[in-house]
């Protein structure tokens, strides 16, 4: 028997036409690429991403072709978000931090029609364009005087100009909920990058998830900052989740420095803020140098690689605010697994509280995991037994985009590359990266755990863990590190400084120290340089 209920597709579009009708007065508000403020409303993005999909047809683009974006998180690239996925094209979200040979070869592999990007980006184009000979409109995202005399670039329109060609309704298609929305592209650091081919199912979904009170807790009341760029894994679905629930959205544009980011988050009011370690620790130094404090900000959302616990306890105990620490990958729509306190622990005393938050968290709805052995047998869930986590659900990848190589899956499980823990309360622990562990005399060493110390250490701003090769031990660890500013460190001192705290054949031979850490594309530390940097600087010492 079936249930006698409306069949409504879940689209991306019906979540632009919610906030627009819902909360259609809210504001918008964008830094601009070229300087200053634009400030909109849901209802005015919900007009100009109308006149968009009308210009796209004009375009003769047809469904299902891929539209390319190169730009940061401002109010056209929101408008691209819908109109081009609302209207039955997909929306490729391109990474310009990535070399211009990968983003042509990225370009190429999803067949892009159309590219959009920021003057900004504006010699990466000029050196892409004849790689991608299929690529048959260019669009700078500028008003029409805007428009340099002579870019080089046949046929160059811009954005605005496009836009009034377009008219202020359009009929969205009714398309079917599993038809594809976006595509975004892995970064590549173990092989060619991947394309994860989203769909408008897998996106609402996700948003749906990511709003609830144990995730991030968004509603019409919240001011809503992605630092996390569009550009990667859909700004952690942030852009979707806020229209969903109708909150202020602040987009930074490309200021992603701790004054601007400071700035923005008073100025506006932002209630709720998300991004990378990196840029948080950007952000606390630059209110530490000036004893500032945060007069809004509720809650701050931190992954893409772990929070370290001097971080967790910045923000909470001297700044007040929440640290939600999260998991997710391109693969998984992209937000996986929230750290929130249930209620249980809600009478935590500060230190377990911390050690609790600095865990990746518990799934979100429509996430089932596990972890298995190396015989592939599923591993308890006592916080003890270590595995590689593995996730399945709606909003997981079934396969990669042109993929010739056979299902990623195993037994329907997607293998996230990710060593992990899992308690009975079904708190997960990233251990490390499979391809980051150090094995040591046939022993695995967590880097992550080694990476925790350092960065325990008041004096260490970042820190990372590599394991470098040893004629006897195979690998041995090797920790990285930055100081904070006006900080005095030496090798010997750090790596005594691990003495009680981990095994002594676990602690590091050897201490670096660098100005800056390389960060790679998607602001995570490149780990690849790193091995290149200390390969040969490792003593050849035995561990304790």
């Amino acid at each position: 028997m079936e249930g006698l209920m409306q069949q409504q597709p879940l689209l991306i579009s019906t979540l632009l036409e919610h906030a627009s009708r819902h909360h259609g007065a809210t504001a918008v508000v964008s830094r601009r690429t070229e300087g200053g403020f634009f400030r909109t409303t849901w209802r005015d993005t919900a007009v100009r991403a109308h006149r968009l999909a009308h210009a796209l047809d004009g375009l003769r683009l047809a469904p299902g072709e891929r539209v390319g974006t190169l730009a940061w998180n401002t109010h056209r690239h929101l408008e691209l978000y819908f109109g081009v996925s609302g209207s039955g094209r997909v929306l490729h979200t391109i990474n310009p931090r990535l070399h211009a040979q990968q983003v042509a070869w990225i370009v190429n592999h999803a067949q892009d029609r159309a590219v959009c990007f920021d003057l900004a980006f504006l010699a990466l184009v000029r050196e892409i364009l004849p790689l991608c000979p299929h690529v048959r409109h260019w669009i700078a995202l500028c008003e029409d005087d805007r428009l340099p005399a002579d870019t080089g670039i046949a046929g160059l329109a811009s954005y605005e100009a496009l836009l009034g060609t377009g008219t202020a309704r359009y009929p969205w298609p009714a398309l079917d909920e599993n038809s594809a929305s976006t595509i975004c592209y892995t970064s590549g650091t173990t092989g060619p990058p991947k394309g994860v081919l989203y769909s408008h199912r897998s996106a609402v979904l996700n948003a749906y998830a990511a709003a609830t009170p144990d995730a991030m807790n968004l509603s019409a009341r919240d001011a809503v900052l992605p630092v996390v760029p569009m550009f990667h894994v859909n700004a952690w679905g942030m852009v979707y989740a806020a229209a969903l629930v109708g909150a202020v959205l602040v987009l930074p544009a490309q200021a992603l420095g701790g004054e601007a980011l400071y700035e923005l988050i008073e100025a506006e009011q932002v209630t709720f803020a998300a991004g990378v370690p990196t840029v948080w620790q950007g952000l606390l130094d630059h209110m530490a140098s000036r004893e500032l404090r945060f007069t809004a900000l509720g809650r701050a959302m931190i992954g893409g690689s772990t929070c370290p616990e001097s971080m967790i306890r910045d923000l909470q105990e001297r700044h007040g605010v929440q640290v939600i620490h999260a998991w997710g990958m391109t693969e998984t729509s992209p937000l996986g697994i929230v750290c929130t306190p249930k209620r249980e622990h809600l009478g935590l005393a500060a230190d377990e509280m911390v050690a609790l938050c600095a865990k990746q968290g518990r799934a979100i709805f429509g996430i089932d995991m596990r972890i298995v052995g190396d015989d592939g047998h599923e591993l308890a869930w006592d916080g003890k037994s270590c595995g590689e986590l593995q996730v399945k659900g709606p909003a997981i990848v079934r396969d990669y985009y042109g993929n010739t190589e056979g299902s990623p899956l195993r037994d329907g499980w997607f293998p996230t590359g990710d060593v992990a823990t899992i308690d009975a309360q079904g708190y997960v622990q990233i251990t490390d990266r499979s391809k980051d562990l150090i094995k040591s005399g046939g022993e695995w060493i967590s880097s992550v755990a080694l990476e925790a110390v350092a960065c325990a250490h008041p004096a260490v701003k970042y820190a990372a863990c590599i394991g470098v090769a040893h004629p006897r031990w195979g690998q041995r660890p090797v920790v990285v590190a930055v100081l904070k500013p006006g900080a005095a460190l030496g090798r010997d001192e750090l790596i005594r400084f691990y003495e009680g705290k981990v095994a002594r054949w676990q602690i590091p031979d050897d201490a670096i120290f660098l100005d800056d850490m390389p960060l790679g594309p998607t602001g995570k530390v490149l780990k690849s340089a790193l091995r290149e940097l200390v390969a040969s600087r490792a003593p050849p010492r035995s561990p304790g």
